[in-house]
C-alpha cells in the first residue's frame, strides 16, 4: 500500500518521474525484490529520482516518511512474531517467515530512498490493541489478516491516481495483487485454525474484525449501476456481490486503523 504514496507523489510533483523509471527492469523490481541484487540496486535507483522529483520538499518528504512509518510497523509486527518462540504453527511458520522478509525488504528500500529524511522507527505497542496477540496464534493471524486487508484496500484507494501512467500502475497492480495473496493466506489459515468456515480466502460483506478494517465493503453500487437490481444478476445472492468487489480505503481511514499501535514517535 505504501508504493502507492510514493509513485502518487512521484506523479505530482514530477511529471517526468515516469520516463526516468522506464529505464529499470520490471522483473528484477516485482520478481527479484527480495535477492540481494534487487536490494541494493532498487533503493539507488528510487533514491536518485527522490532526490531529483522532490528535493528537500517538506510535503514530499512526509509522503514517503507516512509510508516508511506503516512498513516500520508491519516489518514490527511479523518480526516479533516470527521471533516468538512456540507462537506459529510449525506447519504456517514458512508462510510468516516469507511476508516479514517482503516488510524488511519495504523498509530497507525506504530508508535507503529517503536517506538522511528518513524518520526513525516509532515504539510500536501491538499488545495495548490485542493484549493475546504474541501469546496466542489466532490473534496474531487475526491481526495479520487485518493488517494485509487493510493494505489491499488501501491499494485500490489509490489507483485512480495512477490511471494515466499506464507503467506505474502495471507496477502497483503487480505489487497489488502479491498483497491479496497474502492476504487470502492469512484468511484462510484464519478459517482453518478457527474452525470458522465463513472466514474465506476473500471478504465477505462488511463482516470481519476489526470493523474499520471492513467498514464499507457491503457496497453493491458499483459506478452508477445498483448491481442487485441489474438484469441478469437475480439469481446471484447480495453476499457473493459484494465479494465480487474490494471497495477502496482512504489515506486517513488507513491512519486511523494502525495509528492506535504507535506508541510514539
Amino acid at each position: 500500500m505504501n508504493i502507492f504514496n510514493i509513485i502518487d507523489s512521484f506523479q505530482k510533483f514530477d511529471g517526468d518521474a515516469v520516463g526516468r523509471l522506464e529505464h529499470a527492469s520490471r522483473r528484477m523490481f516485482m520478481n527479484r525484490i527480495g535477492s540481494k541484487l534487487a536490494a541494493a540496486a532498487i533503493p539507488v535507483a528510487f533514491g536518485t529520482i527522490v532526490n531529483k522529483a522532490f528535493g528537500a520538499t517538506p510535503t514530499a518528504t512526509d509522503v514517503l516518511n507516512y509510508a516508511l512509518t506503516l512498513e516500520y510497523l508491519e516489518n514490527e509486527f511479523y518480526m516479533i512474531g516470527n521471533g516468538t518462540s512456540g507462537l506459529i504453527k510449525t506447519e504456517y511458520a514458512p508462510v510468516f517467515t516469507q511476508i516479514g522478509k517482503h516488510e524488511k525488504a519495504h523498509v530497507d528500500f525506504l530508508v535507503a530512498a529517503l536517506a538522511a529524511s528518513a524518520v526513525k522507527k516509532p515504539t510500536f505497542d501491538f499488545p495495548a490493541v490485542f493484549p493475546t496477540v504474541f501469546t496466542d496464534f489466532a490473534t496474531f493471524v487475526t491481526v495479520s489478516k487485518a493488517l494485509e486487508d487493510t493494505g489491499v484496500r488501501a491499494y485500490k484507494g489509490q489507483a485512480g491516481n495512477l490511471i494515466t501512467s499506464k507503467p506505474l500502475l502495471e507496477y502497483a497492480l503487480q505489487i497489488h495483487s502479491v498483497e491479496a495473496r497474502h492476504a487470502s493466506i492469512a484468511r484462510r489459515i484464519l478459517g482453518k485454525i478457527s474452525g470458522d468456515a465463513t472466514i474465506k480466502g476473500w471478504i465477505s460483506n462488511d463482516t470481519g474484525f476489526p470493523a474499520a478494517v471492513y467498514a464499507g465493503e457491503g457496497n453493491v453500487v458499483q459506478g452508477t449501476l445498483n448491481l442487485p437490481g441489474v438484469a441478469g444478476l437475480e439469481a446471484i445472492s447480495f453476499t457473493n456481490i459484494t465479494e465480487a468487489f474490494d471497495e477502496p480505503l482512504t489515506m486517513d481511514e488507513v491512519l486511523k486503523i494502525a495509528g492506535p499501535f504507535i506508541k510514539a514517535m
